[in-house]
């Protein structure tokens, strides 16, 4: 499933959406879009508008791109171009997150034949898609990622264009 953000408020959308279901802005051509990805308050109250994340559409590169929205590293962006990404506090991996809630080898994403894939290589806090809690499982537009303390959505242009 390949979701559609919203260039106004940044909602994720179902599939083939022409507006949005949270303000009700016209949604326009994917290459053309730019998401503000709001920043997750970690007191679970309402997002703050200050340190937003942006993304153009258009600017996607590789197989897919992680952009942070929460804490010191919101905004940051990482992109997926390997055939295994490795993700943990190891100095080697390839995404690094040097905080005690990520395990040294804490994830990795895969390139299979039917998509990206995350596995969790039997980390202690865990890896959540879309606040699941996950030993494998597919990686689409639109999901996020939890890795410890850090929350990611994933960008494809693959999935939106396909």
């Amino acid at each position: 499933m390949s979701y559609v953000f919203c260039n106004q408020c940044g909602h994720r959308n179902p599939p083939g959406a022409s507006f949005c279901s949270s303000c009700g802005d016209v949604l326009d051509l994917p290459d053309e879009r730019t998401v503000v990805i709001a920043q997750v308050d970690p007191m679970q109250d309402a997002p703050g508008s200050k340190d937003n994340a942006t993304i153009r559409m258009g600017d996607i590169s590789g197989l897919g791109v992680l952009v942070i929205r929460s804490g010191d590293l919101t905004g940051s962006r990482f992109t997926i171009s390997k055939d295994t990404t490795k993700i943990g506090r190891n100095p080697d991996s390839d995404i690094l997150f040097d905080d005690i809630s990520v395990s040294r080898s804490h994830a990795e994403i895969v390139n299979s034949k039917s998509g990206l894939v995350v596995r969790d290589l039997g980390s202690l806090n865990g890896t959540y898609i879309n606040q699941n809690l996950t030993e494998q499982s597919p990686l689409r537009h639109g999901d996020e990622l939890q890795i410890g303390r850090f929350r990611m959505v994933f960008f494809s242009k693959a999935d939106i264009l396909s």
